[in-house]
């Protein structure tokens, strides 16, 4: 989406760095996106790629030892959320931008209600009484799918399934009808069946509603069910951005090749699951980012280049952009693989 609509979130060269014991752990390193009215955008990428890290940070939910770097721009409707005050930041959190967390079961307090929770996000911004609170808060329940909804907001967390507290966390985001949803990992550890329920919740609230929302997530299969466009992350960094179905057509970025391979896909003659790809190696850690490209120690089209100097975001087109020095030298593609991408056969 571009042309004169501005976009609702914008994240400018957005650094943030951890103070540890083996020196600075950059978690994030440059990240610019957008993310404008009504769509949704997924971030992509694996465990220690900084997606959860970049997305608290949206909120100015990060701790010492961590830090947003100078230089740093996450902008909401026109408010400079890195440098406003407290005040104006509260009145953000949770009314216009609402945000599911990974883990409910943390993220949820084990010693009140899931109704009293609810409750609470309308007390805090809006001027109203315990009553009219609870009544929205177990509409808001059953707006979410929660059967028996007057009943299950009398529980606690541990008292609820997995996919339940789930739509309690969406219900927590969404009573205020936020213009913003950050859902990060918002299906993890659920079944198939209910994370599709969830997924399809999601996108049906969010067409009633009109908010756009940033999905974080570790699985393209995901991605290609609800967001329009998505953006792949990798040691810190965007790595590839493009709208779904090109790059699910044309992925550019070696890394990002490598994680639509690992998509599992059933054998078109047995049904059962084919082989799965895996990239070789594992993300290194945020205090030893390698020089050059972070991504060259797992790929297969390496060479000296790609070793020595950081590529920059190529613009492969006005809606595909990739950080791999192959956009400038689309010949090396061709050339001997210094390895294929290795193979592993599924478990029983």
């Amino acid at each position: 989406m571009t042309g004169a609509t501005p976009p609702l979130l914008s994240i400018r060269d957005l650094r943030i760095v951890f103070a540890t014991a083996a020196g600075p752990a950059r978690a994030v390193d440059g990240v610019t996106l957008a993310v404008y009215p009504g769509e949704t955008v997924g971030i992509v990428g694996e465990s220690g790629s900084g997606k959860s890290v970049m997305a608290l940070s949206i909120l100015r939910l990060i701790r010492p030892p961590g830090r947003i770097e100078p230089g740093s721009s996450v902008t909401f409707d026109g408010l400079d959320l890195v440098s406003c005050d407290v005040t104006s930041l509260r009145a953000i959190r949770g009314r216009r931008i609402g945000m599911v967390f990974q883990e409910p079961m943390t993220a949820l307090n084990p010693v009140f209600t899931v109704g009293d929770q609810i409750a609470e996000v309308i007390r805090v911004h809006e001027p109203t009484t315990n009553a009219a609170a609870w009544a929205r808060a177990v509409a808001m329940l059953r707006a979410v799918g929660v059967p028996a909804a007057a009943d299950r907001a009398r529980q606690y967390p541990h008292e609820l399934s997995g996919g339940t507290r789930q739509r309690v966390m969406l219900a927590m985001a969404l009573v205020l009808r936020p213009g913003l949803l950050i859902a990060d990992e918002p299906t993890t550890a659920l079944d198939v069946t209910v994370q599709a329920q969830i997924l399809a919740l999601l996108a049906d609230l969010q067409q009633e509603m009109g908010m756009a929302v940033l999905l974080i997530t570790h699985d393209l299969a995901i991605v290609a069910t609800v967001a329009s466009r998505v953006i792949v992350m990798y040691g810190g960094q965007a790595v590839e951005e493009a709208p779904v179905e090109e790059l699910f057509a044309a992925a550019h970025h070696p890394y990002t090749e490598g994680l639509l391979r690992a998509i599992p896909r059933p054998d078109p003659e047995s049904g059962r699951a084919g082989r799965l790809a895996v990239i070789p190696g594992t993300v290194p850690p945020a205090t030893a980012w390698p020089s050059g490209c972070r991504f060259h120690d797992r790929c297969p089209f390496a060479w000296d280049r790609c070793r020595d100097e950081m590529p920059p975001l190529y613009a492969l087109s006005a809606t595909h952009a990739s950080r791999c020095h192959l956009a400038a030298e689309p010949a090396r593609r061709t050339a001997p693989r210094a390895g294929e991408m290795a193979h592993t056969e599924p478990r029983s």
